[in-house]
């Protein structure tokens, strides 16, 4: 299928924007377009906070595809600090830059100082990978889990664009990254950083929207299947799970049942696949105990 791509400049309304996401099969509600939209046109990071497996990592990864542009990941942890962020020297490479120009018998040190300190030796990370790329995308993802320290350094980066490398001076963006962060709210994030960007939380599909996405990435998943897989990860959701299914573990569980040759769910399938939709032994017993992979969902 042919993937229409576009620029910012030609985006017109949020509607646009949101036939593109149909068309990557991103199946978004108006809420979460609107926000990318504005995000867009107005050159402000999007920040996405929802529960794991929601979409926000996808949204990203479509509105690169939309734009034609590569997407630069910076997945966080802890401990993730500015040199890994940024840059890093090819201390292998300068190594054995010095010893052929001390065979060759170099004798100016200044000069040798200076090419081992230039550009060629210099690793991009993906930050200053991102403000050099145009245009780019800029996944900085589940800033949740870096420490407050790299959360500041972060805004000082996305408040102007640019970094300093003391051996080379100043580089800066000639057209700013498209930037997404994501949260999986494992801790509350800085207000100063929220403050820099466009905030929107990102639920979990309705019942509509879910079948939907199931039918669009699983062409050959038969209504009635979507729909019951669809019905059941919502009772799941609202059952206290340690991990309540995303869309991601739906899909798998929906593909999984198709490999089986099912067209509908019934409950000695739905068990016996369970574990292509929950990770954790506790919630599987709980799904168990609860009847939730019972047609009337427990309630009879």
């Amino acid at each position: 299928m042919l993937r229409r791509t576009t620029t910012i400049s030609d985006l017109d309304a949020p509607a646009t924007l949101a036939e593109l996401l149909d068309h990557h099969d991103y199946l978004a509600d108006e809420g979460v377009t609107t926000a990318a939209y504005l995000a867009l046109k107005m050159g402000r990071p999007l920040f996405l906070e929802g529960e794991a497996g929601v979409g926000k990592t996808e949204l990203a990864k479509t509105l690169a595809a939309i734009l034609g542009a590569p997407l630069i990941r910076l997945q966080c942890h802890e401990g993730l600090d500015a040199a890994q962020a940024l840059y890093d020297w090819d201390f292998p490479r300068q190594l054995l830059h010095l010893k052929a120009a001390e065979a060759a018998g170099a004798a100016d040190v200044a000069a040798l100082e200076g090419e081992i300190y230039g550009r060629r030796f210099l690793i991009a990370r993906p930050l200053l990978r991102a403000l050099e790329t145009q245009p780019s995308v800029l996944l900085v993802d589940e800033i949740d889990r870096a420490d407050d320290e790299f959360e500041a350094f972060l805004l000082e980066v996305l408040s102007d664009f640019t970094i300093s490398v003391p051996e080379i001076g100043t580089i800066r963006a000639a057209t700013p990254p498209v930037v997404v962060l994501t949260s999986n709210r494992t801790r509350e994030v800085h207000d100063a950083l929220k403050r820099r960007c466009l905030y929107h939380w990102l639920e979990h599909p309705g019942f509509d929207r879910e079948v939907a996405i199931l039918r669009r990435r699983l062409p050959g998943c038969a209504e009635r299947l979507a729909a019951d897989v669809a019905r059941t990860a919502g009772r799941m959701r609202e059952a206290g799970l340690v991990k309540p299914p995303g869309i991601a573990e739906t899909l798998d569980w929906a593909e999984a049942l198709l490999t089986l040759g099912a067209v509908e769910l019934d409950p000695a399938l739905a068990a016996a696949t369970l574990g292509a939709v929950l990770k954790h032994r506790e919630d599987q017993e709980t799904v168990r105990a609860r009847g939730l992979l019972t047609p009337d969902g427990g309630r009879g």
